[in-house]
């Protein structure tokens, strides 16, 4: 691969580098092991604007702060999934 050059701007780094004919580029590796660390963590973001692409880790979003939020005022026992649905159902 040819020279990469790094230009620093305040406290982002730059890096400018060659895309290949189909359109790849090779991320850094510091990156890499920062923010793709650990087993199934090889996804990311892309955003992409008008002249722009901008890369982010992808995490999966933490659902536990939804537990306990929804409230449901129902009959059945709630060991009985089944009846507990019907009776969801019915609710519609």
């Amino acid at each position: 691969m040819s020279n990469v050059q790094y230009v620093v701007l305040g406290v982002t780094q730059v890096e400018i580098k060659e895309v290949d004919k189909q359109g790849r580029i090779i991320i850094p590796k510091s990156w890499r092991a920062k923010y793709l660390k650990g087993k199934g963590k090889n996804k990311v973001i892309l955003k992409l604007s008008e002249g722009a692409v901008e890369i982010a880790p992808y995490r999966s979003p933490d659902l536990t702060q939804f537990f306990d939020k929804a409230e449901v005022d129902i009959k059945a026992d709630l060991s009985d999934w089944h009846a507990v649905a019907r009776e969801l159902r019915r609710k519609r």
